[in-house]
């Protein structure tokens, strides 16, 4: 019977996650405007993790500056980007991996809402996707990065890449660490069913580079926000391992 309720639970969840992606998707096609095609995915992720019993509680959420800022996570599941995307305001973009372009409904869905793509594999076009990033950085836009770029089956924090610290160094603007805690009991990386979960959004204090030059003050900023996140995510240094 367990395991019958849990398939039973996976597939109503898979169903509303899929009757409401195919709504947004049609919604945002036709929505004049950035911002209100963002505010639409929020509505849209925040009713199906309220539908999923997967309740979303946010904490921190005055330590976002009102300016431009560059807002950094741990990543422990597929689900991350759905709740950051219902946690923060619309104003935020997010940098993900190209892989999802190709992913029907999903790539549609996220180049409409201005999602910017990178190459994680092809050095010379990972280069041409930085440039591409970095001067939508410097032209103002506040973005989400999961720098350590993917996830694992172990809990624990992975290293961080340094693209989005490169990032804010260039804009001159502040980097947010956030932690998130829960996903990966609601959809772990090495189980393909979902479980109702209790999922915790923590937005840190913004950390502002003190050094002025480009290294030096994108590696301030990856070691600081890192040293913050794991500090609060009661979870092992992967990195140290």
């Amino acid at each position: 019977m367990r395991a019958f309720l849990r398939v039973a639970y996976a597939g109503y969840a898979g169903v509303t996650f899929l009757a409401l992606s195919l709504g947004a998707l049609v919604a945002v096609i036709v929505t004049p405007g950035l911002e209100r095609r963002r505010s639409i995915v929020r509505a849209s992720a925040r009713l199906f993790l309220r539908l999923a019993g997967m309740p979303l509680v946010v904490r921190g959420i005055e330590q976002l500056p009102s300016g431009q800022c560059v807002v950094v996570a741990n990543h422990a599941s597929y689900l991350d980007g759905l709740v950051f995307s219902a946690a923060l305001p619309p104003r935020f973009g997010f940098v993900i991996k190209r892989e999802m372009a190709r992913v029907p409904l999903a790539g549609s869905m996220l180049r409409r809402i201005g999602s910017e793509f990178v190459e994680r594999f092809n050095r010379s076009k990972g280069a041409s996707d930085a440039r591409r990033v970095l001067r939508n950085a410097v032209s103002g836009h506040s973005l989400v990065f999961f720098p350590e770029g993917t996830f694992s089956s172990r809990p624990g924090l992975l290293k961080f890449h340094a693209g989005a610290f490169i990032t804010a160094a260039r804009a001159g603007c502040p980097v947010v660490p956030a932690v998130v805690r829960g996903t990966r009991a609601a959809l772990a990386p090495d189980r393909p069913l979902p479980r109702r979960a209790l999922i915790e959004v923590e937005i840190l204090p913004a950390v502002v580079a003190t050094r002025t030059e480009l290294e030096a003050a994108s590696a301030e900023l990856r070691e600081r926000a890192r040293a913050a996140i794991l500090s609060h995510l009661n979870e092992p240094d992967l990195a140290a391992a």
